[in-house]
């Protein structure tokens, strides 16, 4: 017999996830009312701007700053000199043009997106192999490895830092752009890995091994059967192991800090928003429009790929 539950009990239930759900949302409501507002309305405790004001997000993108610093007088001249070419018209501009307070967050941005994305794609396609040859596959040594890809998790990134600094030094790696690149590239990878392959290895498990079989009996390589067969039925964790892999690399700032000193054009975005905090620019506007436009990329991708984080995509494959 299944009994009711209470309207004041199902009403208590309710009011808590509302509460919680609020306690989680209200910094991120707060950043992008701030982000919002002009300088004579930060002292507002209202979270709605009383003037919308999106100049903040204008300079971040560079979005109409080319002729901010242009008197009017000169915009007019070269509108009404057709004979002058734009050569020359640019050679005018370029004597009021500043870079000095141009933050450049189009490029960080790019930089953490490369950076994470390939991160995030080469740590999920080892894993998916390391993963299933812990689930499939039986060799001598498998436990003793399987257990020790967790070991990375006992010493924390302060420890590793010196260390792997050392390392990549010595091999040369942080000597050019493309090598400190990937030596970024491999800390990341190694981050994520070990959790990579624990989620993925136990969802391997839950898909019956009768479907590879019947795909074996077919003809099917080992190879072939991954892509055919446990790749589309484990897609939902795959995707979760993407994101989660791609968080840990976008919001990473202890490694970057120290591998990127000497090579300011590839700073990440954790970096830059540390820039922009202890800068002349550094005005909570901009630097709440930087830090809502760094969590938009996240944001975008758990909507993007929701469809996919749905689990018992193999339920019903096989009756055994």
């Amino acid at each position: 017999m299944v009994k009711k539950r209470s309207f004041l009990r199902s009403a208590g239930f309710f009011l808590l996830v509302v509460l919680i759900v609020l306690f989680c949302i209200f910094p991120f409501i707060q950043m992008l009312s701030t982000s919002f507002k002009y300088q004579w309305d930060w002292g507002n405790p209202s979270l709605i701007p009383t003037q919308i004001n999106t100049d903040a997000y204008k300079e971040l993108l560079n979005i109409g700053q080319d002729l901010k610093n242009v008197p009017e007088s000169i915009i007019e001249l070269l509108e009404n000199t057709p004979d002058m070419t734009r050569a020359q018209k640019d050679q005018i501009l370029d004597k009021y043009r500043s870079s000095g307070d141009v933050f450049p967050f189009p490029r960080y941005f790019m930089n953490s997106l490369i950076l994470s994305g390939v991160a995030a794609l080469m740590s999920v396609i080892i894993a998916i192999l390391g993963a299933y040859s812990f689930s499939r596959l039986r060799y001598p040594g498998r436990a003793t490895v399987q257990r020790g890809v967790l070991f990375v998790y006992m010493f924390g990134g302060i420890l590793l830092l010196i260390p792997l600094y050392k390392v990549c030094v010595g091999i040369g790696l942080l000597s050019t752009r493309g090598g400190t690149f990937t030596a970024l590239l491999i800390i990341y990878m190694v981050q994520t890995l070990p959790v990579s392959l624990y989620m993925l290895g136990n969802f391997f498990r839950t898909i019956p091994f009768s479907i590879e079989e019947a795909a074996m009996i077919e003809g099917s390589s080992r190879f072939g059967t991954i892509w055919r067969i446990i790749i589309p039925l484990s897609l939902s964790s795959i995707v979760t192991v993407y994101i989660y892999s791609f968080m840990i690399a976008w919001n990473e700032y202890l490694f970057a800090s120290v591998f990127l000193k000497g090579f300011k054009n590839l700073y990440t975005l954790p970096m830059g928003l540390r820039a922009l905090f202890v800068s002349k620019n550094a005005v909570w506007d901009r630097i709440m429009a930087a830090s809502v436009l760094t969590a938009v990329p996240v944001i975008a991708l758990f909507m993007g790929i929701q469809k996919n984080l749905v689990g018992g995509m193999s339920e019903g494959g096989v009756k055994e």
